[in-house]
């Protein structure tokens, strides 16, 4: 007879670019011979349950939540259709989900005989569930979907708001970080820039990371070693494990909807008919994406290059938040659509793309990207270069990270760049897809490499990344041994 699989709960805060990445995990942690429990809300479980794999035993439990007790819109269980007041709005909201969560951790326990489960990983934004986990036994993790540099910036600067305020410099220096690694003031996100006190949801929140057992970051330790430093010396207590890339197109895919498979064919109909590393892919993530003017001049520049591309649109990020006027035109330049279908020089996708899949696909030159993680680590992975335009969040760290760590990235604007021109845009499209591309490129493949190497799960070469997830298993097990 077999033992009993030791039972892991995955809970995940509500958003594409946190859920994905959990799955994946989920999907990983399942092939290691453990029993998945994936809590969330019950739009986004009904979602996952109709895009989980046939293989896969991952069980799905939904906790409930009422967005209308929180002031935001019927069925607002995902940060996707929120502007950022309300997004912030859902954020806060994550403590008042203790106590339902507390009950499901009881009844998870009591289905077990008394066993708890074996480790609770939990969101960033859910770091008050460690203390629900060692209430009843189980260990704690943190599973941040970001990269060790992107998120060392995001922790650091909302904790030292006061000290930035009054900082009239151009440029910053970030305690925790190695001295000369300034920070450009103007890449912070706005509303980082205009707080005029620390924000106390992030401050109660990085005191609950200090209550975790360790955290994991879905980034490989040979390319992320400022990120990771920073966070083994901030939490001593804990131990940190880069275990990534954690990709999986499972999620995503729930994303696309009926429509998937024929999005996927008109997109690779268009990617088949171009030369190999001619595409520029530009994606600006699930949750902001340029203003009605950035879109212009983008729009424009993408035009006067003379580019292949492939764009993944959404509505602008200021007619979202309605701070703008309609645009009749569809936010674009009058016959732009027209001019790109007859000419065959540009694919316009709405919402949602494949994206992993198009990363892989040979004719892709470059990425223009808000440099999300989730977007960063599947372009790395792929050996893709990118193009930076950070909209928020540890996007503006992870875009400095790209470009002055990594070398493979070209800083073309960012969501504050109210005077983005048309001009500067094409200039700097032209140097990465025609003039210094090849060079960018070979740097890109270097790294692909890399990451390969530490996903490598062959026993005797095997890589950094599977060594982490490994050792934090095992070390899950020699402590649930010793406390009996």
């Amino acid at each position: 007879m077999s033992p009993q699989k030791q039972n892991i709960v995955l809970f995940p805060f509500m958003a594409q670019g946190h859920i994905i990445p959990f799955l994946s995990l989920a999907l990983k942690l399942e092939q290691k011979n453990h029993s998945i429990t994936f809590i969330n809300t019950p739009l986004n479980i009904k979602k996952l349950s109709q895009n989980l794999p046939k293989f896969s035993t991952i069980r799905l439990i939904e906790i409930p939540f009422d967005s209308t007790k929180h002031s935001l819109p019927p069925n607002s269980e995902t940060t996707e259709t929120l502007h950022l007041p309300l997004m912030l709005r859902l954020i806060e909201s994550s403590p008042t989900l203790e106590p339902a969560f507390r009950n499901l951790i009881s009844h998870l326990t009591e289905e077990q005989g008394g066993a708890p489960p074996l480790c609770i990983i939990s969101d960033m934004f859910f770091a008050w569930s460690a203390k629900v986990a060692h209430e009843f036994g189980s260990l704690h993790a943190i599973f941040n979907a970001g990269g060790g540099y992107g998120m060392a910036g995001f922790h650091t600067t909302w904790l030292n708001l006061p000290h930035l305020e009054h900082s009239n410099s151009d440029e910053f220096w970030l305690p925790g970080f190695p001295r000369g690694y300034n920070f450009k003031t103007k890449n912070l996100p706005f509303h980082m820039q205009e707080v005029k006190s620390p924000w106390q949801f992030a401050v109660e929140m990085f005191e609950d990371w200090k209550e975790t057992d360790a955290m994991l970051f879905n980034t490989v330790e040979e390319i992320d070693h400022t990120g990771l430093t920073y966070f083994r010396e901030q939490f001593p207590n804990c131990s940190v494990y880069a275990i990534g890339p954690i990709i999986s197109t499972a999620g995503s895919d729930a994303r696309g909807g009926a429509e998937t498979e024929e999005i996927k064919r008109h997109c690779f109909k268009f990617l088949n008919s171009k030369p190999e590393n001619s595409v520029l892919y530009i994606a600006f993530g699930s949750q902001f994406s340029p203003s009605e003017q950035q879109t212009i001049e983008l729009a424009k520049a993408l035009e006067a290059s003379n580019v292949n591309f492939l764009w993944v649109f959404r509505t602008p990020s200021n007619v979202i938040t309605e701070t703008s006027s309609e645009n009749k035109h569809g936010f674009f330049p009058i016959g732009f659509e027209e001019r790109i279908k007859s000419s065959n020089k540009g694919l316009l996708l709405k919402k949602w793309a494949p994206q992993m899949e198009i990363l892989s696909h040979k004719s892709i030159g470059a990425f223009l990207s808000h440099c999300g993680w989730n977007s960063t680590i599947e372009a790395l992975s792929n050996g893709v270069p990118m193009m930076s335009w950070p909209m928020g969040a540890e996007q503006p760290f992870n875009a400095q990270f790209l470009e002055d760590e990594m070398r493979l990235c070209v800083g073309l604007a960012n969501w504050a760049s109210v005077d983005v021109k048309c001009e500067e845009i094409v200039k700097k499209i032209r140097a990465m897809m025609e003039d210094g591309g090849d060079v960018t490129r070979r740097k890109a493949c270097k790294l692909k490499e890399m990451i390969k190497n530490a996903i490598n799960e062959e026993e005797q070469t095997k890589g950094s990344s599977v060594r982490a997830l490994d050792s934090f298993l095992t070390t899950l097990l020699q402590i649930r041994k010793k406390l009996g």
